[in-house]
């Protein structure tokens, strides 16, 4: 199985990179209902960070369209409050590669303070732990290693809720796994895909 064999898009939705950007930040199910109007069929999705909510939230609402989930470094880590997941979001910025912090400055700045202020509150609020048990979907954990923003205890605790999931930690990466080690992740999700089929 090999990458040729996959069509693979990602989207930008409203308010990232460079799509509409409406004047409240979407919450977790009306991103999630923006993904699912995408998909035109059944689909694995590869989410990071707080895309890892959306990508879950998507998979309860429709999960005939859902063929599997990867999850990389997902949020929302509940063994900090909002102004620890600041302090880790600064200190993960000294441990990724330097060449992510540019685009990531950017897609900051075209949020805006308002906006970004929003999503961080949807984050917290969403009860992503109370969502885990109930999305059958196979779903593949990873963590980065030196990951300063997802704890070991929460990614662990994640694989563990999901009635088919399964953890992989990536050695060397912090949470941009598929930033600074894409082969590495490659590798996980064709086996991954390979053992769930």
């Amino acid at each position: 199985m090999f990458a040729s064999d996959f069509a693979c898009r990602a989207p930008d939705l409203p308010g990232y990179g460079k799509s509409p950007k409406p004047h409240d930040a979407y919450d977790v199910g009306r991103l999630a209902d923006v993904l699912l109007d995408l998909l035109v069929e059944p689909t694995l999705i590869v989410a990071n960070s707080f895309g890892c909510q959306i990508a879950l939230e998507a998979a309860l609402r429709d999960p005939q369209l859902l063929r599997a989930l990867v999850l990389v470094g997902p949020s929302y880590d509940r063994s900090a409050n909002l102004w620890q997941s600041a302090a880790r979001l600064a200190l993960d910025a000294v441990r990724e590669q330097p060449s992510l912090l540019p685009p990531i400055a950017l897609d900051y700045l075209r949020m805006g303070p308002r906006r970004l202020l929003q999503t961080a509150s949807s984050m917290a609020r969403d009860p992503i732990a109370e969502k885990l048990p109930l999305v059958d979907t196979p779903a593949l954990v990873v963590r980065g290693e030196r990951d300063a923003i997802v704890s070991q205890g929460w990614t662990e605790y994640v694989a563990a809720s999901l009635p088919r999931g399964r953890l992989a930690v990536v050695g060397g990466s912090a949470h941009a796994v598929h930033w600074s080690h894409p082969h590495e992740l490659h590798r996980l999700v064709l086996d991954f895909l390979e053992e769930t089929e």
